[in-house]
């Protein structure tokens, strides 16, 4: 690894909480405010198989034994449960800390969640658009997308600053234990996803864990620990994917100038060269671009009319 990538986390990490009362009947949102939901005893089982799991990847570099992880969590109950067993896999000595951040916490749904008002609700939403859809007295994604943008500011000022007192011998891993919504909000605003991306993506599982990895040139990918396969079963298109597999062995800095969101869904007309830009139009260019102008002088004529007609004119 280059010396200007050895306070970068090996890996960044995303990990849903277990399986929640909520999760198996969303009844209990009409009694029980959306942080105090628990985890089931089924939940409990899952967070603890994570953090086998967690701890199996993160100490498969015989190379590296000297490794350590950094926790962030979401300050629901659910999420901190999932995280205490999550715990139980790891060392005193191996944990450099934990923080219990608020920005990475679900989206706002409201107060007490009426349950026949928010199935009706989340059919409107299904219409309007999941990322801008707005619910009544709570969140949009767009919102979640603004906070968790916060949030990676922070998090890139913690590795800058080595605000963690990181040792560069040793390997470093994050690990935020957040939501379902929050964590695909967090992959989009990272990897510069669009809107319509964001609209594709499935939810990860209940204590389902998604691995960014560091690549050999410093940037970040899926496709390192993920198969293509599991990419797209996460709805992640074969654009997406490609990029990617890009990144795996990508420059940090670098840009992909064949990703067709950063550049062609909106520039798809342009010419290659300034040769090109400034040759004189065409015929057949010249008529089309005198149609339009023609059609402009009717309106605007016809509204002139229609105003002295109306006395608005004097």
């Amino acid at each position: 690894m280059s010396p200007e990538n050895k306070l970068l986390p090996k890996r960044i990490i995303l990990v849903r909480h277990g399986e929640s009362e909520g999760n198996l009947d969303t009844a209990a949102y009409t009694t029980t405010p959306d942080h105090k939901i628990q985890l089931t005893d089924s939940g409990l089982l899952q967070a603890q198989e994570a953090g086998a799991r967690l701890h199996a990847l993160i100490s498969s570099n015989p190379s590296s034994p000297e490794w350590r992880v950094y926790f962030y969590v979401s300050p629901y109950d659910r999420t901190r449960s999932t995280l205490r067993e999550i715990g139980r896999s790891f060392s005193r000595r191996r944990v450099i800390g934990v923080r219990e951040e608020c920005r990475i916490r679900e989206q706002d749904f409201g107060n007490f969640q009426v349950k026949e008002r928010m199935r009706a609700t989340k059919k409107v939403r299904e219409r309007f658009g999941r990322f801008f859809y707005r619910f009544p007295e709570g969140e949009s994604a767009a919102d979640v997308f603004d906070r968790v943008s916060s949030f990676l500011e922070s998090l890139w000022r913690d590795i800058d600053m080595n605000r963690l007192h990181i040792n560069p011998s040793h390997e470093l891993n994050f690990v935020i234990v957040s939501h379902g919504l929050t964590s695909r909000v967090f992959l989009m605003k990272w990897f510069k996803w669009t809107v319509e991306q964001f609209e594709g993506l499935n939810n990860p599982g209940n204590s389902e864990i998604r691995v960014m990895e560091l690549g050999q040139g410093g940037d970040y990918s899926l496709a390192i620990h993920h198969t293509e396969e599991e990419l797209t079963a996460w709805g992640l298109s074969p654009e997406m994917i490609a990029d990617q597999k890009w990144r795996v062995n990508a420059h940090k800095g670098e840009w992909k100038d064949d990703c067709k969101w950063y550049f062609g869904d909106f520039f798809d007309h342009m010419t290659d060269s300034d040769q090109e830009c400034e040759a004189e139009p065409t015929e057949e260019e010249e008529d089309e671009v005198e149609g339009k102008r023609v059609n402009l002088l009717t309106s605007s004529e016809y509204n002139n009319e229609a105003e002295l007609y109306n006395g608005k004119c004097c």
